[in-house]
């Protein structure tokens, strides 16, 4: 018996040996015939929607005995082959970006690389440069995207292959983050300058909390320490908003396009600077009813193909009973909508009861409406109630489809525009004030308390303009509020410059007295361009001589002549970051004591909360845990 058991594994192990021969031939063979192609795929800006870089992507062209690329570079590891491919698919990638003029543009060139490389015996460090000066691509455009799915055996030997090529000019990325084995410390050895999350953390991460809290974690850690981060995967419109709101700076997914033998991408028009000017308010703002344009409440229905059976139609109304109509889109235009009263009417009950056995055949091209009501999603609500009134009365009640540079967004119901001008009326009657039209008290505890309850991280900046009321006394109540309003338009431009698409609010408390909520990673550069800009405008606050005297006598509360200092900004940062509030209350009183404290300060200040120990205070470290609740602050003169 044992003699059998030894003579069928000495077989099995011939067997192998000789499957693994063959693999390894294959994989030779691939690469010495020209076998291997390239194909990029784009990866945006998110704040611009302009193209950032590519990333390049191997594929077999030939018949071969590997179902996927992957299962292609797995083989390769178990046969010792994978340097050859490796290097191949490097000068591939470098070859082929060449030919189509990378060497002439600035967009950053992705090249996947494998980690076991840096292992191996054969590995060649100077081969990558060989290839970046033989077509042409500068070192500093290129990524090597390290896989974090490799498991890494000698961290201390990869940490020095990585210092090395970071030395030689190129960027490291880490893909696949969250889905292999490194994880932080693979992180924190190659202190990377991407971080590429899995595309499994952005699948649904607008119906996930766990995954939204774990990206939110991740990207505000990684853009403490100076790390970009890039979303993969994005794959539909809702996950492109929660990637823009958690200020993710680049993306990349089918949503924007698909890997291609072409690298001509150009900008996507739905992230444009243009697109998302007039979406400058978080999703608070549009809670409590400060919404201005139909893109604001337009909600987001999968449309129909035009090609699809009519039967998908069919299915969708009876399984969903609030389905009130659908878009019927040609790639990503619109060309008609199909509404459910009137196509379960005609076309199911009508033709004498033989609508559904006429149709069935048809495709939803042949059974659509092609008049229907589009409007782009930076229109007006007030603009399109007025197209609603000049519908006939049969179809008033339709619902209108809102599209984007041309491109499906959503649905808007007429009943929900209705609300939302009835709500809007009444915040703007309520809540804003009556000199900046930003949103008031109320409204700022509710947008706080909405973003306590979400658990995101934020910071609030709170503005006090130093000196205003004597200001107010000397140069007069129409002077004051000039400079309240220029103010708020300061805040509206610096959050409109530094963090549009991502959490913003901009609140009014009353006087001179402002709230802008950020999340953490703006709210230094948002202080800092608002004092920039307030600074910018002294002289025509105060007229050219009290400008130049840097001062100006006026009688203070008890009639007496007093020298007053010109206006400036007292600005207090609190940030959620590293400490956790439970209240409204505990966050609005921590602010007032920071912007406090900054007041102290004579001049321009800002004074950032850090409540816990921050890079700069690590010899600090004894008295932070000695006192655990006293304020780590920051403070900062202009």
């Amino acid at each position: 018996m044992v003699e059998r058991l030894k003579w069928e594994l000495e077989i099995a192990n011939e067997n192998y040996a000789v499957a693994s021969e063959q693999m390894r031939q294959s994989i030779l063979n691939l690469c010495n015939e020209q076998s291997l192609t390239v194909h990029f795929q784009p990866i945006y800006e998110l704040k611009t929607g302009s193209v950032f870089g590519h990333e390049s992507l191997t594929r077999v062209i030939v018949e071969n005995p590997f179902h996927r690329v992957d299962e292609l570079f797995r083989h390769a590891i178990l046969t010792d082959t994978i340097c050859t491919l490796d290097y191949i698919c490097r000068e591939n990638a470098l070859r082929a970006a060449f030919m189509q003029g990378a060497h002439e543009n600035s967009y950053f060139l992705f090249v996947n690389v494998c980690p076991e490389v840096f292992m191996s015996p054969e590995h060649y460090p100077g081969l990558t440069d060989l290839f970046s000066d033989k077509w042409r691509i500068p070192k500093e455009r290129i990524v090597l995207e390290i896989t974090e799915k490799s498991s890494i055996t000698n961290y201390r030997l990869f940490g020095e292959a990585m210092k090395y090529y970071k030395k030689r000019g190129y960027k490291i990325a880490i893909d696949d983050f969250g889905a292999g084995h490194g994880g932080l410390k693979m992180l924190s050895i190659i202190e990377p300058d991407f971080v590429k999350i899995d595309r499994h953390f952005i699948s649904h991460i607008d119906r996930a909390t766990i995954k939204y809290n774990l990206v939110d974690a991740v990207t505000t850690a990684c853009h403490r320490i100076g790390i970009r981060i890039i979303a993969e995967g994005i794959q539909r419109q809702s996950e492109l908003r929660i990637v823009q709101s958690l200020g993710i700076d680049y993306g990349q997914g089918y949503y924007f396009a698909r890997p291609s033998e072409s690298m001509d991408a150009g900008v996507f028009p739905e992230l444009s600077p243009t697109s998302s000017a007039t979406n400058l308010l978080s999703e608070g703002d549009k809670m409590n009813g400060h919404f201005a344009t139909i893109g604001d409440i337009c909600r987001f229905v999968e449309p129909l193909d035009a090609t699809v059976p009519f039967s998908v139609a069919f299915e969708r109304f009876i399984s969903d009973e609030s389905l009130r109509s659908l878009a019927v889109v040609d790639g990503v235009q619109i060309v008609g909508m199909v509404h459910r009263s009137r196509f379960l009417e005609r076309n199911i009950l009508g033709n004498f009861g033989y609508g559904m056995h006429l149709n069935s055949r048809k495709k939803v091209h042949e059974l659509m409406e092609t008049e229907y009501s589009s409007v782009e999603s930076a229109a007006t609500l007030e603009e399109v109630a007025k197209l609603v009134e000049l519908r006939s009365a049969q179809y008033l009640y339709d619902d209108i489809c809102i599209t984007r540079h041309g491109k499906y967004q959503g649905i808007v119901a007429v009943s929900h525009l209705l609300n939302a001008i009835t709500e809007r009326s009444l915040f703007i009657a309520k809540g804003s004030n009556p000199i900046t039209g930003l949103p008031g008290n109320e409204c700022i505890q509710r947008e706080i308390e909405r973003l306590l309850s979400k658990s995101m991280h934020f910071d609030v900046l709170y503005i006090d303009i130093d000196n205003f009321k004597p200001y107010n006394d000397f140069y007069g109540f129409e002077k004051g509020d000039s400079v309240i309003r220029s103010v708020g338009d300061m805040l509206r431009h610096a959050v409109r410059s530094l963090c549009e698409g991502t959490l913003c609010f901009i609140g009014h408390i009353g006087g001179d007295d402002f709230i802008v909520i950020t999340r953490p990673q703006y709210s230094r550069r948002v202080a800092e361009e608002i004092v920039a800009a307030f600074t910018a405008g002294l002289s025509d606050y105060h007229g050219p001589e009290d400008f130049a005297r840097g001062a100006y006598r006026a009688q203070n509360r008890k009639g007496e002549f007093e020298k007053f200092d010109l206006l400036s900004l007292s600005i207090g940062i609190l940030s959620t970051e590293v400490k956790k509030y439970t209240s409204y209350g505990e966050v609005a009183s921590l602010a007032s004591e920071i912007k406090k404290l900054a007041k102290m300060q004579k001049g321009f200040s800002i004074v950032h909360d850090r409540r816990l120990l921050s890079s700069e205070n690590r010899s600090d470290e004894s008295s932070v845990s000695a006192f655990p609740n006293d304020h780590r602050l920051e403070q900062r003169k202009s």
